[in-house]
């Protein structure tokens, strides 16, 4: 798969596709719990992500498949054995097309346009340090024609939350937007980010987030719980300063939410 960690695509034996990130991927070993708490958080909010599980990958299939290997600057090392962090695979590869960007015509069009409000929600409150990662995808419905069919939008790699493997929130104007600001045309106002804003600062609290810190293997965070347990001390309490980073996007140069007067 294209990408810095590059993952790779697998089928698992539950029969699903799953883009999967190994633990010696280039970027950092980090890059997998922001992956899983990432994904678990977004779903919380009621985002669109895509089913998030950890992989076991074994070291004899590793052996057997020469493509299972990170390609580095001078050197090719073989994936690390173990477990991994999978990313389900948002449709049938075999069956249906995934696209990572649309005409601006189509982007219009996408049946859940008003997401992406919300993801600029938890991308701001997890200081994604990319920009939004999105894929766009459309399936066909006996009842329906072409001419009725919409793309729908899910949002995937949440790999530099948490700034990669700084984990620490290095907050910028732009950061965690989409590359488009034709998504955000329904933003009016504050009102706009109010489900999430409202999900964010009642139903993430220190409970729930310890639930997700206890689902991560110890080995992707080097056996650190005490590192991990400052960053979920973190978010709880940067869960309130989300409005002000969105009107600190708001007055940027970019000008990202065109009706929001």
């Amino acid at each position: 798969m294209r990408g810095g960690a590059q993952s790779h695509l697998m089928r698992c034996d539950d029969g699903n596709y799953y883009v999967v990130k190994f633990q010696n991927n280039p970027q950092h070993r980090r890059v997998l719990v922001n992956e899983l708490l990432g994904t678990r958080l977004a779903g919380r909010l009621g985002l669109p992500t895509v089913p998030a599980e950890i992989v076991e990958v074994s070291e004899e299939l590793i052996r057997l498949t020469p493509e299972l290997a990170m390609e580095l600057p001078r050197s090719r090392v073989p994936c690390q054995p173990g477990l991994q962090f999978g990313s389900r695979y948002p449709v049938d590869p075999r069956r249906i097309a995934l696209h990572d960007l649309l005409p601006e015509e189509r982007l219009r069009e996408v049946e859940n346009l008003h997401d992406f409000a919300g993801m600029l929600v938890f991308d701001k409150w997890t200081c994604n340090t990319n920009g939004r990662q999105t894929v766009f995808f459309y399936e066909s419905h006996a009842m329906q024609g072409p001419e009725e069919w919409r793309y729908k939008a899910r949002m995937i790699d949440q790999g530099f939350c948490f700034n990669v493997g700084e984990w620490n929130f290095p907050d910028a104007p732009l950061r965690g937007l989409y590359s488009r600001s034709c998504v955000y045309l329904g933003v009016i106002g504050m009102e706009s980010f109010a489900p999430w804003i409202e999900r964010l600062e009642n139903q993430m609290t220190e409970r729930v987030l310890d639930g997700f810190l206890r689902e991560i293997p110890p080995e992707w965070y080097a056996d650190d719980y005490d590192a991990l347990t400052r960053l979920a001390g973190q978010l709880h309490r940067r869960r309130t300063r989300v409005p002000d980073l969105i009107l600190e996007a708001k007055r940027s140069s970019r000008q990202p939410f065109p009706n929001w007067i």
